[in-house]
């Protein structure tokens, strides 16, 4: 199909607040051997990004400027090698570049878009698919019946471990900081839920457990929740960093990882190889997929906003009232 020379994207002026999104004039991106061009249907907004605009958190080597780590639409061209996708819809995993007209993805991060599933809520899975199966599962362990405590309960991160956690036997605790969040969560399907502002989580995760403790913490927060994260951990628990939006730096009590072999690990997901988001995304068709071509497994929305409206987008993230994922349409 004849493709324009020049599409509409979201860039970043300077770094700062939500206003230094702008809209702008790019060529649009040609595809390599292994690469699909795709026309962007829907544009997931995640932490990450609003990172990126504020100067903490730049592209990796080689991924574009332009924000936006997962996109679904339609393929309209491909590289060498991928002329068989043209004309599917497809949601992928993205370095960067998904806040646009068009977006170069990956064939290794591409999976195929039931028809059940609108591309808005498409988009709004690969980033917290890939995050929640690489760090629950695969660093965490985490098994059929075991407990789970999860920072952040109506976050992207957040509905999504709740939603896998369900699908997969494992009895998720959440924590929020309102009432009416705990309730969200709750419908979501948490198995309990902690209002951070009211209670105290360890003590809260201690009677819930009934002294045993979770068996893997997933923890977006950091600095001084560490400590008292590991506090929550039963014998041969695992804690999982995934961002450190309380500080990167905690003291913790050795002898405790010691005395209850303790296991502290975590990931950052945007760097990694392209070799290495592709076998994630093999294992979550072989063990996810099908839940979603079921309508089992969808994700939490929260609102949809044109791409002109970046801006707004990110206020209503950094603002925190949001349940679910938020999504850019171009």
């Amino acid at each position: 199909m004849d493709l324009p020379e020049t599409m509409t994207a979201v860039g970043v002026d300077q770094p700062g607040g939500p206003e230094a999104l702008r809209t702008v004039e790019r060529p649009v991106p040609r595809p390599g051997p292994d690469e699909l061009l795709v026309k962007v249907a829907a544009a997931g907004v995640n932490r990450p990004d609003v990172l990126q605009r504020r100067g903490f958190y730049p592209p990796p080597p080689g991924a574009p400027d332009i924000p936006g780590l997962e996109i679904a639409g339609t393929v309209v061209d491909a590289g060498r090698g991928a002329s068989h996708w043209i004309g599917q819809p497809v949601c992928a995993l993205v370095a960067g570049g998904g806040y646009a007209q068009y977006c170069v993805a990956p064939v290794g991060t591409c999976l195929t878009v039931p028809e059940a599933l609108a591309m808005e809520e498409a988009a709004a899975l690969p980033e917290t698919l890939f995050t929640v199966w690489v760090n629950l599962f695969e660093r965490g362990f985490a098994t059929e019946g075991e407990w789970v405590l999860v920072h952040g309960g109506t976050s992207g991160i957040g509905t999504m471990a709740i939603t896998l956690g369900r699908l997969f036997g494992l009895k998720v605790i959440v924590t929020c900081g309102t009432e009416e969040k705990c309730r969200r969560a709750k419908e979501i399907g948490a198995a309990a839920t902690i209002n951070y502002r009211e209670q105290d989580f360890e003590v809260e995760v201690d009677r819930l457990t009934g002294g045993r403790g979770v068996s893997v913490v997933l923890d977006m927060v950091g600095g001084d929740y560490l400590p008292r994260n590991l506090r929550c951990l039963g014998e041969e628990g695992r804690h999982v960093s995934i961002a450190t939006q309380g500080g990167p730096r905690a003291e913790l009590n050795i002898v405790d990882v010691m005395r209850y072999r303790l296991t502290l690990t975590g990931s950052t997901l945007r760097p990694r190889s392209i070799a290495f988001k592709s076998a994630v995304a093999d294992e979550l068709k072989r063990n996810v997929w099908s839940f979603v071509e079921s309508g089992q497994l969808r994700p939490v929305m929260d609102q949809c906003f044109p791409l002109a409206e970046a801006a707004a987008a990110h206020a209503r993230m950094e603002a925190g009232d949001h349940v679910g994922k938020i999504v850019l349409l171009p």
